[in-house]
């Protein structure tokens, strides 16, 4: 069957976007391939429509877990055989589906790249044989991007031992560096990939940014535009405690809305989703935590009431609105004490050597206590209990990838199995924390710039473009 005929009779469109159709040739032909494609506009077609004409398994590498059951869910609605493998199944249904596996079901399986520490997981899946590997928000794998996961940088080690398979990696948004990273990450040669770059370029989003001090300027912002508000809104916090300070100032205002973060347990973030989707509730606060896997065509609003902490990430975020090709506004508050949080968010992300060496030496002497007492116990020794500092947890995420550690606290079995290796050296570490710096300061340059914002934007991920985009608030002042 052409890819053509699978797009009419499975998905119901008459023709192939963009370069779509020439990425699915290509990875018919067994090459490998890097989509670089706005956030909305259809990366997942590209693998979901080999994946039923490959003879193969089509395995698909995604972060989230919340956004697999979402894609297994539409899959399935269209008849294909898809399903996930992740925590959120009890161990029944878990081993159900993986009998399945072994017994030669499903075409598309969606897992997290964790999954493949598990050798129930990866004995099932040696029954099969891999046509493809998607690689989903492959920018997770850089180091130098702005969501680096400690596990998607073995997802090199994975396709070796899955057999090197043709793979596919997929993001919205990658410098020309964190590209290179990508490709060296999945344990590929520059010259073995081939690059389709959609653009970044969303014609109908309008960009502002409004300098403001303080919540009540904030607050005075919201409430006097809320009255004009058409569609949706999303507005985006960095920290949980100013979230919900403003959702109790605009309690006090009489303005209905919903909240989403990570501090709310599963079952209130999966509500408060469902409501925002189905229109009951057109106004969300949110934390970066919400957003991967809402596809709402209506979003016509994205406020940042906090200064996000890359450019990667502030257009991800902002490209959730739109997606209907409607006219959005896309508006950033400035107020430069924010600035503060993300040099936090900085230090907390890049714990220095002698907090690495304090870890270590702290779960290598006393790993019982460690153990019993949790992340309580350690948190209290190493920085008194900050509940707004995370710095163990990323040294846990990081000694666990780099195998200093295995097993967890959560199981009361973490234990010490080497010294630090060259990873966790000084000079490592300032170069990371360079490169998260740089991408601070070009948010700043972003909202300082007298030029055209989206013009300053496409430099930065390293694409051409006009001088004037006629749809930021700069070029409107001209």
């Amino acid at each position: 069957m052409d890819p053509r005929e699978f797009l009419k009779k499975i998905f119901g469109y008459s023709s192939f976007r963009g370069c779509q159709l020439d990425v699915i040739n290509h990875i018919l032909s067994g090459n490998h391939a890097m989509l670089l494609m706005p956030t909305g506009m259809g990366k997942s077609v590209c693998y979901q429509i080999p994946a039923l004409i490959l003879p193969g398994l089509t395995l698909v590498i995604s972060p989230l877990i919340a956004l697999m059951k979402d894609q297994v869910d539409n899959l399935h609605r269209r008849e294909i055989d898809a399903t996930f493998i992740n925590s959120s199944l009890n161990r029944c249904e878990r081993e159900k589906r993986l009998a399945a596996l072994r017994q030669g079901a499903c075409k598309l399986l969606y897992v997290t790249p964790e999954r493949f520490r598990k050798a129930e997981f990866t004995s099932a899946l040696a029954k099969r044989t891999i046509s493809l590997l998607a690689v989903d928000e492959a920018h997770c794998i850089s180091k130098w991007g702005h969501d680096f996961r400690p596990d998607y940088s073995r997802i090199g080690e994975i396709r070796n031992q899955l057999g090197n398979p043709t793979t596919l990696a997929l993001t919205a948004t990658a410098t020309p560096d964190v590209q290179k990273d990508i490709i060296a990450g999945l344990g590929l040669s520059e010259a073995s990939v081939k690059i389709f770059h959609e653009g970044i370029d969303r014609p109908n989003l309008q960009l502002f940014v409004e300098p403001v001090y303080g919540d009540a300027q904030k607050l005075d912002y919201v409430v006097n535009r809320y009255r004009d508000f058409q569609g949706s809104t999303i507005i985006y916090f960095s920290l949980i405690k100013t979230l919900e300070r403003f959702s109790a100032l605009l309690k006090n205002k009489k303005i209905n809305h919903l909240c989403y973060h990570g501090g709310m347990n599963g079952a209130a973030r999966q509500n408060a989703q469902n409501l925002f989707m189905s229109d009951r509730s057109p106004l969300i606060l949110a934390t970066n935590a919400f957003g991967m896997g809402v596809d709402k065509a209506d979003i016509r609003h994205i406020i940042h009431a906090e200064v996000p902490g890359s450019m990667e990430a502030y257009y991800q975020e902002i490209g959730r609105a739109g997606r209907d090709g409607e006219l959005s506004d896309c508006t950033l508050l400035y107020d430069e004490n924010d600035l503060l949080i993300q040099m936090d968010f900085i230090r907390w992300n890049n714990p220095d050597q002698e907090f690495y060496l304090r870890f270590h030496q702290l779960i290598t002497d006393y790993p019982e206590a460690a153990n019993s007492g949790g992340i309580d116990w350690l948190k209290e020794k190493l920085h008194y209990k900050n509940r707004f500092d995370f710095r163990l947890e990323t040294a846990l995420a990081m000694f666990d990838r780099y195998e200093v550690t295995e097993g967890s606290l959560a199981e009361h079995n973490l234990k010490v199995l080497s010294t630090l290796p060259e990873e966790f050296s000084r000079d490592k570490i300032a170069k990371k924390i360079l490169a998260d710096q740089k991408k601070l300061h070009f948010m700043v340059c972003y909202i300082k710039t007298k030029r055209c914002r989206k013009s300053l934007i496409h430099e930065y991920f390293g694409i051409p473009y006009s001088e004037r985009c006629e749809a930021c608030d700069n070029c409107r002042r001209v």
